[in-house]
């Protein structure tokens, strides 16, 4: 199978020097903080600060030399990184304003939105940041206690760290990402049938969005072995390990997990939806996918193809370029 190029996967392309030996070093990442030319990635409530151009929605990263106010008043500001020109760039995390301050502090030519709504509409680079933010501050916001003995945690090593202030638990927390396998399933058809591929929807969808599955990996479980199970678990579809292929991975902060996205061809295809996982699962050729419109325009009862910043999409694309193609 042909391989589109992961690279055009959208929240894939932190341009930062995270600088983890350096950030460890508490006194260069306070002397950063009070740097003029910092910039500051706003996020309130896993909202970013988005403004609109000639050319359409940007990112706004804010010069903390001009924004002082709102610098002072983050519960949070972590390290992201530095950039080409060796700049710092850090997360405000606002969260703990109202909504009336928390806009009271930011350009009045901007919005607080959420990323899911635009993210493949602004530039790779910067929605890649945007979510890099989003998914950090998350995780500063859910980790306050230790988990282990309930003592509040402080942040260290630039907010990549968060330490039990108990001295005799100490123990370091790290930023949390949860694996999710996402597979596209391919039936390749045979003389009398053309190729077709298993999408699913799922009830927390109103309208009819149909997309590859996915799950989470289990404690003690390959990646190839989560794809199978999941599969089997859904549509009662059975897929061969050695059939699972890797394609590709995205980070989905939205809140914490990485996307690692398979090809996978079916051993089976009778399905046998599990009604607590989906509402309904089928095969569609490469034919009636072209029909599917899009998430945000689809009208009433439409098929709708999966959100264009997915790793979703991309896999089904992939597959539609390999179909029409052959």
């Amino acid at each position: 199978m042909r391989n589109r190029n992961p690279s055009s996967l959208i929240y894939t392309d932190v341009k930062l020097d995270r600088a983890g030996i350096k950030r460890k070093d508490e006194e260069w990442i306070a002397s950063l903080k009070n740097e003029g030319l910092s910039r500051i990635v706003v996020v309130w409530r896993n909202r970013n600060l988005v403004t609109e151009s000639k050319h359409g929605p940007r990112a706004l990263i804010l010069e903390r030399k001009k924004s002082i106010k709102l610098a002072n008043a983050a519960e949070e500001l972590i390290f992201l990184g530095l950039d080409s020109n060796s700049i710092p760039v850090f997360a405000a995390d606002i969260s703990h304003l109202s909504e009336d301050k928390a806009k009271a502090l930011v350009h009045r030519h901007c919005s607080l939105v959420d990323l899911r709504q635009l993210g493949w509409l602004i530039p790779r680079s910067e929605a890649s940041l945007l979510a890099y933010a989003r998914g950090i501050t998350h995780w500063h916001r859910t980790q306050r206690y230790c988990g282990y003995c309930g003592t509040p945690t402080k942040s260290q090593e630039g907010g990549h760290v968060r330490l039990c202030t108990n001295k005799q638990c100490a123990r370091p927390n790290f930023p949390r990402t949860d694996p999710a396998v996402i597979m596209l399933i391919e039936d390749p058809g045979n003389s009398h049938r053309e190729p077709r591929c298993l999408l699913g929807r799922n009830e927390r969808w109103e309208f009819p969005l149909y997309s590859t599955l996915a799950g989470f990996v289990e404690p003690g479980e390959s990646l190839e072995e989560a794809v199978a199970r999941e599969v089997l678990e859904e549509v009662n579809v059975v897929v061969e390990v050695k059939n699972v292929h890797y394609m590709a991975s995205q980070p989905w902060p939205f809140p914490s997990s990485l996307m690692l996205g398979f090809h996978a061809t079916a051993s089976n295809t009778d399905i046998q939806v599990d009604p607590d996982e989906l509402l309904d699962a089928r095969w569609f050729s490469a034919k009636e996918i072209m029909t599917f419109k899009e998430w945000d325009t689809a009208v009433a009862e439409e098929p709708r193809l999966p959100r264009r910043d997915s790793i979703a999409r991309w896999l089904l694309q992939n597959w539609l370029d390999n179909v029409t193609l052959a």
